[in-house]
C-alpha cells in the first residue's frame, strides 16, 4: 500500500476502525482474515519502534473474533507484543520481527522465569497467554539483536566482586517467545535468532508442537548467556520434530520448579510426555537437560536425531538443595559427529551452582529407568555417572547397542549406580566397566 505522508495516519485509522475483511467474504468462510503489519502502519526501516502499530492490529483481529497478523518481508523492530486468543503470526519469506535493544520497550512485568515468578521482570517479544490453538508459522525470523544486550550482561558480570555469584537475572533481557497456559499450539518453519535470553519459553502448556524451526547464535559469538533454544516449563504432550539447534546453553531444557520445597509448589506441574525427534543439535551445553531448575520429569524420548559439537547429550542436573525424581527418560537412535573430547555422551551428576538450602535438610532424589541406546559414530567422552552422596539413588540405567569412536573412553561411575550394559563397542572393543 503506498499512502503519502499526509493522509497515512488517517487512512490507518480508518482501517483500523473498519472490519478488516468484507462480511460476506466471513459469511462465506473464505480465509479473508488476514492482515499485514505494513499495512497498519509499521515500518520495515530496521529502526522505527514498531510496538504500538502491530500491538493495535493484534487487539483489533481479536476484538473481530481472531485472525493472522502477518509480518512481510522487512525488518521490523519492536518492543514487547501480547498476543490475544485466536489470533495468530505469520512470518513471510525474508520477514524480520527483531526486538528494540531499548528495553524501555519492554515494561517490567510479573514474569515466570528460572523456576519462579519474578513480580517485575522483562517481558519477552512475542507474550501469549491463554492463548489455545495459537499458531506461530512462517519461514521468517524473530530476532532478538542480542549482542549489544550479551556484551552488556559480561562487562556487569566481569566487574561484580564476585562474578560466579553474579545473578543471571541481574541485567533485564528478554526472551523472544513466552506462551504459557495454552493448548493445541503450533510453531512451525520460524528461525527464533540471538535472543537476549531464552528463545522459546513454554510455561504450563500441553499439546504443543514445534516443527522444523531453527534456533541460532552466531558461531563468532563464545558464549552468548542463557541462550537456551526450548524451554519446557512444567508442561505436558510436547513434541519438537525436524528442529536445528545451534545456542551455546542447552538446546531443550526441562524445568519446574526448584528449592527444599519444590514438591509443594503447585505452581509446578511435572514435565512428561515429551518427544523429540528427527533434531540437529549443532551446538549447545546439552541436547536434553534436566534441570537447573526441575523436580519431576518423566516420559522423554529422544530419538533419530543428529548431535555434532554440544557438550552433553543426556545431562542430568542433580540439584541438593531440590528434591527430584526423574524417570523414563530414553535416548535412542543417534548419530554422533564431534571430536572436541569434553563433550560428553551422558552426564548424571550434582550441580550446585546456585544452590541454597534455606536451613531445610537435604532432600532425596531418584533417577530410574534411563536408557540410552542404538548409538553410532564418534565424540569425545563417554562422561559420568554420580551421585549426590546419601541424597540421590541413581537405578536402571542402560546403554544399548553402542557403536561409537571415542577420544576418552572411559565412562566414570558411581558404585552405588545401578548401571547395564548391552552390545557396547567403544574404539571397536567390547566395553564394561
Amino acid at each position: 500500500m503506498f499512502i503519502q505522508n499526509g493522509t497515512r495516519r488517517r487512512l490507518v485509522l480508518s482501517m483500523l476502525a473498519a472490519p478488516l475483511w468484507p462480511a460476506a467474504a466471513r459469511a462465506a468462510g473464505q480465509k479473508t482474515n488476514e492482515a499485514s503489519i505494513a499495512d497498519f502502519g509499521a515500518v520495515a526501516d530496521d529502526a522505527t519502534v514498531n510496538t504500538r502499530a502491530i500491538q493495535a492490529l493484534i487487539d483489533r483481529l481479536a476484538a473481530q473474533g481472531g485472525g493472522t497478523v502477518v509480518v512481510p518481508r522487512g525488518v521490523f523492530v519492536s518492543g514487547a507484543l501480547f498476543m490475544k486468543p485466536k489470533v495468530h503470526l505469520q512470518l513471510d519469506q525474508g520477514a524480520v520481527l527483531k526486538c528494540s535493544t531499548d528495553l524501555n520497550n519492554f515494561p517490567p512485568q510479573r514474569t515466570r522465569i528460572e523456576g519462579h515468578f519474578e513480580e517485575s521482570f522483562t517481558p519477552a517479544l512475542i507474550n501469549a497467554s491463554g492463548c489455545d490453538g495459537l499458531r506461530i508459522t512462517g519461514a521468517g525470523t524473530l530476532d532478538g539483536a542480542g549482542r549489544p544486550i550479551w556484551d552488556r550482561f559480561w562487562k556487569l558480570r566481569n566487574a561484580a566482586p564476585d562474578p560466579h555469584n553474579f545473578p543471571n537475572l541481574g541485567l533485564p533481557r528478554a526472551r523472544l517467545a513466552l506462551i504459557e497456559r495454552s493448548r493445541g499450539v503450533t510453531i512451525e518453519g520460524v528461525t527464533f535468532k540471538d535472543s537476549q535470553f531464552w528463545n522459546l519459553h513454554l510455561y504450563r502448556c500441553q499439546d504443543i508442537t514445534v516443527r522444523k524451526a531453527r534456533f541460532e547464535v552466531p558461531d563468532d559469538y563464545k558464549q552468548a548467556p542463557s541462550t537456551d533454544g526450548i524451554d519446557l516449563d512444567s508442561c505436558q504432550d510436547v513434541t519438537i520434530d525436524g528442529c536445528h539447534f545451534s545456542v551455546t546453553d542447552d538446546c531443550i531444557a526441562a524445568k519446574g520448579s526448584k528449592g527444599p520445597r519444590a514438591l509443594d509448589d503447585k505452581d509446578s506441574p511435572p514435565v512428561q510426555r515429551i518427544r523429540v525427534r528427527n533434531c540437529v543439535f549443532r551446538r549447545g551445553h546439552g541436547v536434553m537437560t534436566l534441570g537447573s531448575e526441575a523436580t519431576i520429569v518423566r516420559d522423554v524420548i529422544v530419538e533419530d536425531c543428529t548431535v555434532q559439537n554440544v557438550q552433553n547429550i543426556a545431562m542430568l542436573k542433580l540439584r541438593p538443595d531440590t528434591p527430584q525424581h526423574y524417570e523414563d527418560i530414553h535416548f535412542r537412535n543417534l548419530t554422533l559427529d564431534s571430536a572436541v573430547e569434553r563433550n560428553a555422551i551422558v552426564t548424571i551428576q550434582p550441580w550446585s551452582q546456585y544452590f541454597d538450602l534455606k536451613g531445610a535438610t537435604p532432600p532425596q532424589s531418584v533417577v530410574r529407568n534411563v536408557t540410552l541406546t542404538g548409538f553410532k559414530g564418534r565424540f569425545g567422552s563417554f562422561g559420568t555417572i554420580k551421585a549426590n552422596p546419601g541424597q540421590t539413588t541413581i537405578g536402571d540405567v542402560v546403554l544399548r547397542d553402542f557403536d561409537v569412536q571415542l577420544m576418552n573412553g572411559k565412562l566414570n561411575v558411581d558404585k552405588g549406580s545401578a548401571l547395564r550394559l548391552e552390545n557396547v563397542v567403544v574404539n571397536g572393543k567390547p566395553y564394561s566397566v
